[in-house]
């Protein structure tokens, strides 16, 4: 080992970024801007902790190799493993999948604050006996990089306590995990760098989250996509406690409501009588939350010369999905898997580490911005919307006849699921059997009304 490493951001991200440094370097210092709570709460600084989070097989693949028995602890700490499609009923704009037995994907729920403490618990044993020495600076925040255009050599930082004492960390390797407020862009400004430029997808999409206990708990997940006659929709998941969660989304002008007296008829403007006759028998555990910041922003560290040599930027400071389509943890699990690679194959102090890194880490986001714009371009009307290119529209109409076909097809569906659940690239939806049947048979719809019977069981 060798080499000293600072995180800035104690979050999810940071978290399994220093994963997937243990074992590799001599030291990793965590700087978080908040004290973690002694157990799991909502906490001011995770602005989403509050909606419905979920991880992909995808992701779960990946930290269970960043950190061996993570699922385990969830799971019996009382987080939910539903398998798609049987566990999760889903209704597009082209109508409802089928529930299909298929046993290849799986969706784990639970509240953040239990992802958050359960994953931080498994780092801190894993660290024990890893050789790296790991220590978190709580209540300070980073105000700015070392070192010069060419190489950043460590962070100057600031306490938040009383006294608001400042102090300089050398490193050889800086991973910016600090979220989509990432202050990164101006401190590399500051450096005589140019600012990463951005890429900007942005639906207008709104979203709110409320918990609720149900007298009698459903036994799956249902999730209503919205779509261009109605562009509304939602999401009901249960989490640990006997709790379930509903988020509420709607773009520009169909922002759903703050005022729990209002949520009834949003749901039912959205004309699924099972999830509305549902809700009237669960008790209100909390008031809505809402949340409005759903851009998708890509910025282009990983475009040649995008970082200097010694700097890093992970999961949201780099690239941020609109989360309401519950990608973004996964994400950041499959990022560490890919810091986690990239670091072992020569270290820290490697000549070109940063731009390998954050290349790797680029691709391990590819899929989930690939299909997060797809389905929000349709709806993207800013000025500040990057517009779409040939490609790109090409890409939106094969895309728009694979998800129909999706619904119904197994084939199909199965490639479908490969991908959105980020254990497959974007090619795979391209296999001559997957494109044959998408662009040859003709378009019709999924299932007209909620399939309650398992097909394949």
């Amino acid at each position: 080992m060798s080499g000293d490493a600072v995180v800035v951001g104690g979050g999810l991200a940071g978290t399994l970024a220093v994963a997937a440094l243990l074992g590799h370097v001599d030291s990793v210092t965590v700087i978080e801007r908040d004290r973690y709570p002694e157990q799991p709460v909502f906490r001011k600084g995770v602005p989403q902790g509050r909606h419905l989070h979920v991880f992909l097989s995808g992701g779960q693949r990946a930290l269970e190799r960043l950190l061996p028995g993570a699922i385990a602890e969830l799971e019996a700490a009382g987080a939910h493993r539903m398998e798609a499609p049987r566990d999760v009923l889903t209704r597009t704009p082209n109508g409802w999948h089928r529930r299909l037995h298929e046993g290849r994907h799986a969706v784990i729920s639970c509240t953040r604050p239990l992802l958050d403490a359960t994953v931080r618990a498994q780092l801190l044993a894993e660290a024990a006996g890893s050789g790296t020495r790991v220590e978190v600076l709580e209540a300070w925040e980073a105000v700015g990089l070392l070192g010069g255009a060419d190489r950043v050599t460590g962070l100057r930082v600031r306490s938040r306590d009383t006294g608001h004492a400042e102090r300089e960390l050398p490193a050889d390797l800086v991973v910016d995990a600090s979220g989509r407020g990432s202050r990164a862009p101006r401190w590399l400004a500051e450096l005589g760098r140019r600012a990463p430029r951005e890429e900007v997808i942005d639906a207008g999409i709104g979203y709110s989250t409320q918990m609720f206990r149900p007298a009698e708990p459903l036994r799956t997940a249902v999730v209503l996509e919205p779509r261009p006659a109605l562009p509304r929709g939602a999401a009901w998941s249960p989490v640990e406690g006997g709790n379930w969660l509903l988020t509420l989304a709607g773009v520009r002008g169909h922002h759903p409501p703050t005022d729990a007296s209002e949520v009834p008829d949003f749901v039912a403007s959205l004309d699924e009588p099972y999830l509305l006759d549902h809700l009237r028998t669960c008790e209100a555990v909390s008031p809505p939350y809402a949340y409005r910041d759903t851009a998708n922003r890509r910025r282009d560290y990983h475009a040649q010369g995008g970082v200097p040599e010694g700097f890093l930027a992970v999961s949201d400071a780099a690239c941020t999905f609109n989360p309401i389509y519950g990608q973004g943890m996964s994400v950041a699990m499959l990022s560490g898997l890919a810091l986690r690679e990239c670091v072992a194959d020569g270290g820290l102090r490697r000549p070109g580490f940063a731009a390998m890194a954050q290349r790797a880490v680029a691709r391990a986001g590819e899929t989930a911005w690939l299909t997060a714009v797809g389905a929000d371009r349709p709806y993207a009307a800013g000025a500040d919307d990057t517009p779409p290119g040939a490609a790109e529209r090409l890409q939106t109409w094969y895309f728009g006849r694979l998800a129909a076909r999706a619904t119904h097809d197994p084939v199909v569906g199965a490639a479908f699921r490969d991908v959105t659940h980020l254990t497959a690239p974007p090619s795979r939806l391209l296999a001559p059997a997957v494109a044959l049947r998408t662009v040859v048979l003709p378009r019709r719809p999924g299932l007209a009304s909620i399939p309650l019977r398992v097909e394949g069981a």
